[in-house]
């Protein structure tokens, strides 16, 4: 019962505001396009909805909190509100892969595992949530450029301004990423491990709960670095093609 009231306040608003948005981008804004860029477009609409007011949510709890640099104080009101936001938003989107995409099997496992962490630091524990959400700001900070080129992406076969926009963002988009995910990321989490494993958060935290969230952080950011140097070996990889082109 405590769980159902706590959920009230704001989860269910925030929800229900993105699914409005899927729906604003299904219905209105790419009614035309073809069914799966309209789905893909409509996600990443949600997915913009969601990414910059995280991390200005998130910069704002960081910047109120009276304890930074611990990972085991009790959640304040306002980190609490960044996770029912984020948690509200993968659960969304989590439905929307399930519905449309049932085969996207890494995305989907992706979005259990993080709500998994969210929900339990949220609903169960009820503390170490500044660890997460600075991490979150991590993570989220690039999502503005990110949709924008995925949601211009799905449409660079038709539209030349599309494909030059998807182009002109790669560089830095794939720079931001490398650096917030592939450096900035593990130092937070190496710190975050180090504080674990001396008992920072001793007779607060269980242990199968900090375990479990370094498990999921960590293979989210490793797999998050495999991606972006792929993306990179592709993008090098054009571009050598363009210049063999342009010499020939």
């Amino acid at each position: 019962m405590d769980a159902l009231v706590l959920l009230w306040p704001t989860l269910p608003r925030f929800f229900a505001g993105f699914i409005s948005m899927y729906f604003l981008g299904y219905f209105v804004f790419f009614r035309n396009w073809e069914p799966k860029q309209r789905k893909d477009a409509s996600s990443c609409l949600m997915s913009l909805a969601h990414g910059s007011p995280a991390v200005l949510m998130a910069i704002r709890a960081l910047l109120h909190s009276q304890t930074v640099g611990s990972f085991a104080y009790p959640n304040s009101a306002l980190e609490n509100t960044v996770l029912e936001f984020s948690t509200a938003y993968f659960l969304a989107d989590l439905l929307h892969y399930m519905v449309f995409f049932p085969d996207e099997i890494l995305f989907i496992l992706h979005h259990i595992a993080t709500l998994y962490v969210f929900v339990t630091c949220r609903y169960m524990i009820h503390y170490g949530a500044q660890g997460l959400v600075l991490l979150l700001v991590l993570a989220e900070v690039t999502s503005a450029c990110q949709n924008v080129r995925s949601i211009a992406g799905n449409r660079k076969a038709d539209v030349p301004a599309a494909a030059r926009l998807h182009d002109l963002l790669a560089a830095p988009f794939y720079a931001l990423y490398s650096l917030v995910r592939g450096i900035l990321g593990p130092i937070c989490l190496f710190k975050m491990g180090v504080f674990y494993l001396n008992g920072g958060a001793a007779g607060l935290i269980p242990a199968w709960a900090w375990i479990s969230w370094m498990v999921v952080i960590g293979s989210a950011i490793l797999v998050s670095i495999v991606w972006i140097l792929n993306r990179w070996e592709e993008w090098i990889t054009e571009r050598s093609h363009k210049a063999q082109k342009k010499v020939g």
